[in-house]
């Protein structure tokens, strides 16, 4: 089984001590967020995980405990590095800061670890084509040595967003077009693998593959253990990724990033933030008597299950 950290909430910004804590127990209980009396318990041990994946913003919080879990699991890790500033990530960090604190990742884990989402890729009057090129080349020459790929995705039009945003500018098929071969043509001559995520088209003229990001070959490939020949169901339509289990929630994250799906408002994630307890297998608040605990289904993807995975594999850099 996969365990995800990172789709609902930036768990690793702002819940490290959480996190960390439920894998010095081994074992999270996580809601159902559809049927909130329904909680799904995840042993958190190498002998039900066989890879944990992180996504977040800023790894600066949990660096100094990371290893507590590297050294136990395979991991792999996404770090989103954007074009945007506080105006539409109010509580990310800078450029700079965040490709400092990548380095500082990648040095720590290993570049095959690794991968930059510089997602999604969205339009405004500030934000515009030779903005994204200009800022993604800047980043680009930086972190080519660091990174095992690079992610792209352009944004999707659901409807909070047009109210979240109104200054947003649709993409043409002519602007997609235009940033896809801008920004190939960047992470060619960088020598970055560059990747798009879910539906965003055919743009391999451009030498971007088409692929999930969180596939059994790139995390199999980047702990060196070999993974079952599975079919990927994916996330959502489109997605060409491999299942795996969130312990996070909805409706958490302080980042306040304006084209967020995870969140309903950033008045409702930070109430909810006053309701974690560090101490507590839930993310927010804790078990109630009317609630029902059961046990998730943990199959592993391993060809080979092996009693405890050797975590000696040389940092690459």
């Amino acid at each position: 089984m996969i365990i995800n950290t990172g789709a609902r909430t930036d768990t690793v910004q702002y819940y490290s001590e959480w996190l960390l804590t439920r894998f010095s127990e081994g074992y999270a209980l996580a809601r159902n967020p559809l049927f909130p009396n329904k909680i799904t318990r995840y042993e958190l041990t190498p002998d039900k995980v066989d890879c944990v994946v992180f996504c977040s913003k800023n790894y600066e919080p949990i660096l100094p405990r990371l290893h507590e879990i590297t050294d136990r699991f395979p991991t792999y890790f996404h770090y989103t590095i954007t074009a945007y500033g506080r105006d539409i990530e109010p509580g990310v960090p800078s450029i700079e800061e965040s490709m400092d604190t990548l380095i500082r990742l990648a040095k720590q884990v290993g570049r095959q670890r690794v991968a930059w989402r510089y997602d999604p890729v969205l339009l405004t009057e500030k934000y515009t084509i030779p903005l994204h090129l200009e800022t993604f080349e800047r980043m680009a020459q930086r972190l080519a040595p660091y990174i095992d790929r690079c992610i792209f995705s352009f944004v999707e039009m659901y409807k909070k967003l047009e109210t979240n945003m109104p200054e947003l500018i649709p993409l043409t098929e002519e602007d997609r077009d235009a940033l896809a071969r801008g920004l190939g043509e960047i992470a060619g001559r960088y020598g970055i693998f560059l990747q798009t995520c879910g539906t965003n088209g055919d743009f391999s003229q451009y030498g971007i593959h088409a692929s999930g990001c969180m596939t059994l070959d790139i995390l199999g490939k980047a702990n060196g253990i070999a993974f079952k020949n599975r079919k990927h169901k994916g996330l959502r339509q489109g997605c060409h990724c491999i299942e795996s289990r969130d312990i996070g929630a909805y409706d958490t994250c302080l980042n306040g990033c304006r084209y967020c799906y995870a969140n309903k408002s950033p008045q409702k994630a930070r109430d909810n933030y006053k309701n974690c307890d560090p101490a507590s297998p839930l993310l927010l608040g804790h078990v109630r008597p009317e609630d029902t605990i059961i046990q998730g289904a943990q199959q592993s993807f391993l060809a080979k299950k092996q009693p405890e995975q050797d975590m000696t594999l040389r940092i690459q850099l």
